[in-house]
């Protein structure tokens, strides 16, 4: 059974409602008793999969983890051979100036 939201539009009183699905939205404020009452959309309830209950099989295989990691190598873009000298340029030039001083 789901846990609802309610929000009384009159007093402002919030509160959660654990009920069936089937069961009618509640109108009526337990604060205030009137019938300004508004069940809220929720987001849900996320699944966390914790703890040693999980088997091997639930899991993507071997050979289907190697090919998306060779994709994944693929598209990395390498360095040009232009980015390289650069980098390199630009530490011999700071160290020259340190040295200089």
């Amino acid at each position: 059974m789901p846990t609802y939201d309610y929000l009384c539009q009159g007093c402002g009183y919030s509160f959660e409602k654990f009920q069936s699905i089937t069961e009618k939205v509640m109108r009526k404020c337990p604060e205030c008793g009137k019938n300004r009452l508004r069940r809220l959309i929720g987001s849900g309830a996320g699944v966390i999969f914790k703890g040693n209950g999980f088997y091997q099989t639930d899991y993507r295989s071997e050979s289907y983890k190697n090919a998306a990691k060779a994709d994944k190598e693929k598209s990395t873009p390498a360095k040009s051979k232009s980015e390289t000298t650069q980098s390199a340029g630009g530490d011999k030039k700071a160290a020259k100036s340190q040295t200089s001083d």
